[in-house]
């Protein structure tokens, strides 16, 4: 048993199979879906959820837990943040940020909402398209600071491309300022999503 909990992938695979297997129960039980409209928007919701909550969990994991404790880390220790944890890390993030923005592009447009939300709802008086296109728009914004600000800068700071030892500071003040940007605007995203699923 402990061999299983060692091994990352075994867990996952393994999650994946009582996953299917939860659906296949909840599928049979209800006499079957139909594959329509509404298993593909459940779908790529549910894949939209996981992306989200892997994205957000590591920024987060950024901000509560890395940033604060790397001066409490020893010079001697810090490369093992620096240069296996962080690259990691980023990447896991920046994926997961593209992933959340397709799937959700995805469910809005199967849901038929894509363009009504993507304008505020301005002139369709539907409160719904409002929240959710808030929602994306954070969301996409965010997004957009993982993808051209923060990784470009942590590359520099991290070692992974060439910077002066005058550039990497500057680097590093760029990537924490939008991380701090991404961690500000979470809540209120997170807040537009829920709203827009359970209050209209």
């Amino acid at each position: 048993m402990g061999d299983f909990f060692s091994s990352l992938s075994k867990v996952i695979h393994a999650s994946l199979g009582l996953a299917v297997i939860l659906f296949l129960v909840l599928f049979f039980n209800n006499g079957g879906f139909d594959f329509d409209q509404l298993f593909w928007s459940w779908l790529f919701r549910y894949f939209h959820v996981v992306a989200g909550i892997m994205w957000i969990g590591l920024l987060w994991y950024f901000n509560f837990v890395q940033i604060p404790s790397m001066p409490k880390i020893s010079d001697e220790h810090k490369p093992a943040v620096t240069k296996v944890i962080a690259p990691a890390v980023l990447f896991w993030f920046r994926w997961a940020a593209l992933a959340t923005i397709i799937t959700g592009l995805i469910v809005a447009q199967l849901n038929g909402y894509l363009h009504e939300a993507m304008i505020l709802g301005i002139g369709t008086g539907v409160g719904k398209f409002t929240a959710i296109g808030i929602g994306m728009w954070l969301g996409i914004i965010m997004a957009f600071n993982v993808w051209f600000i923060i990784w470009p800068n942590q590359k520099k700071v991290l070692g992974l491309v060439e910077a002066t030892d005058e550039q990497k500071p500057i680097a590093a003040k760029k990537a924490l300022i939008a991380s701090r940007t991404n961690t500000l605007l979470s809540l209120p995203m997170l807040l537009s999503m829920v709203t827009a699923q359970n209050l209209y």
